[in-house]
């Protein structure tokens, strides 16, 4: 999905977009600029390498980013672990669905919202989100009972809380406006991911292609679009809130009880910054605690 965006968003307004793809591996992500640079002609691509599964890596791209950025108008959150067939640990000692596809995600964003508050077209942050989930408290880690559906899905809800917090924290404060949001697409996107599942999986996953299941990730690219470029204020209205699109307009989807509560979201968001274990990030979230709530 994110190269699909980034694929729609290169070509349009004229190719006045810069983009900055993010990605673990370096002959990919290299081979996708050439790729959307030949297909768009924007030339105002570049390629950070970034591996969620390494705390230690997402401190080194904040730095970078920082060092070579002075606003951001936007950040997609999307990049995320799918099928896996037994359950491993990362170099931090955790289940890599909860890493990747969420706790990483949580320190990145934290350290570039004084980017987001820099931009002079509205900062925003887009979640690559799924409805249902829940966070399991008493084995956050997956240690007890695993499973890579249940990962997926707990960090789909861990995500959820996480900008819905951040839309509270930053809700009616002067001067510093950023929109968070949580988007759905309505259809099963076709991504690489096929390559990954077991041969049985891929084979279904064929023939409900075939029978118009799946869109591309162009085609997610062209849904998503107006997120990432409309005003500020439109954009504004949509914070905090769970949407997806269908019948060419955006639709609020009711958002689960679970995600809404105000102590879930503070513990959650505690443990999370525990397990991050990053002195600047914690100095970041006890500013928005003090300044803005």
């Amino acid at each position: 999905m994110g190269k699909g965006v980034a694929k729609v968003l290169a070509g349009i307004d004229d190719q006045i977009h810069e983009i900055i793809l993010l990605g673990r591996s370096e002959e990919l992500g290299k081979a996708t600029i050439r790729e959307i640079e030949s297909s768009s002609g924007n030339k105002k691509l570049s390629f950070v390498l970034c591996d969620l599964a390494k705390l230690s890596n997402v401190r080194d791209v904040i730095n970078e980013i920082q060092s070579k950025h002075k606003y951001l108008d936007c950040i997609f959150i999307n990049a995320g672990l799918g099928y896996a067939p037994k359950r491993v640990e990362t170099e931090d000692g955790m289940d890599p669905h909860f890493q990747v596809n969420y706790l990483s995600q949580f320190m990145l964003t934290l350290n570039l919202l004084n980017l987001l508050e820099n931009s002079e077209n509205g900062g925003r942050v887009i979640f690559n989100v799924t409805r249902g989930g829940e966070i399991f408290w008493d084995d956050i880690q997956m240690k007890k009972k695993w499973g890579y559906e249940k990962g997926i899905q707990q960090a789909m809800a861990a995500k959820r809380m996480f900008l819905v917090e951040l839309h509270d924290l930053y809700k009616g404060v002067t001067g510093k406006k950023v929109s968070f949001i949580g988007f759905e697409i309505s259809k099963t996107v076709w991504s690489n991911q096929i390559a990954i599942i077991p041969a049985p999986m891929r084979i279904m996953a064929t023939l409900m292609k075939y029978l118009g299941t799946f869109i591309s990730i162009e085609k997610c690219g062209e849904i998503m679009a107006p997120l990432f470029t409309e005003n500020q204020e439109d954009s504004l209205t949509r914070s905090g809130k769970f949407i997806t699109r269908k019948n060419n307009e955006f639709i609020e989807i009711t958002e689960d009880v679970n995600i809404l509560d105000r102590d879930a979201q503070d513990r959650l968001w505690k443990i999370s910054l525990e397990l991050c274990a990053d002195e600047k990030t914690a100095r970041i979230a006890a500013d928005l605690h003090n300044c803005l709530r």
